[in-house]
């Protein structure tokens, strides 16, 4: 009887033990795996990746859970990680980063090392619904991005007088003196994008010849012209000639009533007219000619990332038709891909500032010398800081 008590015994104690190993097993298949995702943006933006985009995402990845590292401030540049991402590729140790706020054209050297993965339709199905021009290298994703536009007062400013192209407004700004601001160039990109327009208007609307590299000696040779016709309404702009020194300080104008139009960025404006900031009276519009410049913010994979596969996952998400409808309504964004896979009323509502395509700027030297010949040839009541 004692033999047969002690053998149940051990027959109970192997069944806990199997049953609590196995419940232990399960435990860890459940346990989401992290992955982590490294951003740059402003608070707005690391909010509404915070609040809406990461529960969205873990809710339907419950298999992955998203650790957001804010890659800015003293002793977090974005660079830095990338550095760290170099050094753990050459010794095979894992980065702890497998996506970026970053784009790896910054680094051509890096790409030619093999640091990024490639990204494409294989990989990240919605990539097959990005805006024409997006995409600008084969290891960058593009997922929100910002262009200037031009807003106005419609309680002062007839929609039969709101300019349809760059000379339009060239002549409006004649007409109405004082009333039309675009910031200095190197003092925000609602302003720089505004004589970059300028520069395209001169150069036969044709961004494409601006490439990134060594500037062309030949485009150089016309920015002249440019400051030719930005020179013809120097007088006219807000003050005799007084440029806001941010992009906010335009926005504050056009808010108070000071002017009645200008050069904005489209997500600042749009959060903006929501939060109230600017009056209901405020509308937005773009050239039909050639859309003023923007950009696009976008993302890279390291190609050692540790979770490769939640990293696709990630970057795919994001170009979801749910998320793109939030950069819109949400963060005041263009959406990445396609506006027309987006909802109708959402389209109508802005019908007035949708270009097919958001034209772009190489910078570099071509940006040095945009900013100081603006400053030695347009704003020379202005001192350069």
């Amino acid at each position: 009887m004692i033999a047969k008590r002690a053998l149940f015994i051990v027959l109970v104690v192997a069944l806990l033990a199997a049953f609590g190993l196995s419940g232990v097993a399960a435990t860890r298949a459940q346990t989401p795996k992290t992955l982590y995702v490294y951003d740059t943006s402003d608070t707005n933006i690391t909010d509404w990746l915070t609040n809406t985009v990461i529960p969205a995402f873990e809710k339907a990845n419950p298999q992955y859970k998203v650790e957001l590292v804010l890659a800015r401030g003293q002793g977090a540049s974005i660079d830095n990680i990338v550095d760290r991402i170099q050094a753990a590729l050459q010794t095979n140790a894992d980065p702890q980063a497998d996506v970026l706020a970053y784009n790896p054209l910054s680094k051509p050297e890096l790409i030619e090392a093999g640091l990024w993965l490639e990204i494409d339709e294989k990989n990240v199905p919605n990539v097959k619904n990005l805006r024409a021009g997006a995409k600008t290298s084969p290891v960058n994703l593009p997922y929100r991005g910002s262009q200037v536009l031009i807003g106005y007062n419609s309680e002062f400013v007839a929609e039969a007088d709101v300019p349809k192209t760059f000379m339009d407004l060239v002549e409006w700004t004649k007409k109405n003196p004082g009333k039309f601001a675009y910031n200095r160039p190197d003092k925000g990109g609602s302003g720089g994008n505004f004589v970059v327009r300028a520069i395209y208007e001169v150069t036969g609307k044709d961004p494409s010849k601006f490439k990134p590299g060594e500037p062309d000696p030949a485009l150089l040779a016309e920015y002249p012209k440019a400051w030719e016709l930005l020179r013809q309404i120097h007088p006219n702009i807000y003050e005799n000639g007084s440029y806001p020194a941010s992009n906010t300080a335009t926005l504050e104008l056009l808010a108070n009533g000071s002017i009645n139009m200008a050069s904005v960025w489209s997500d600042q404006a749009l959060q903006a007219i929501s939060k109230g900031v600017l009056p209901e009276t405020i509308k937005l519009t773009q050239f039909t000619d050639l859309p003023m410049p923007g950009g696009f913010a976008y993302l890279a994979i390291p190609k050692n990332s540790t979770n490769i596969e939640g990293a696709l996952a990630w970057v795919n998400f994001l170009l979801s038709e749910e998320i793109q409808i939030s950069v819109v309504k949400n963060i005041g964004g263009f959406p990445a891909i396609n506006w027309d896979l987006l909802p109708a009323e959402l389209q109508s509502e802005f019908t007035s500032v949708i270009a097919p395509s958001v034209p772009s700027w190489p910078g570099g030297a071509y940006g040095a010398e945009m900013v100081k010949g603006w400053y030695e040839n347009v704003a020379t009541n202005i001192k350069r800081e």
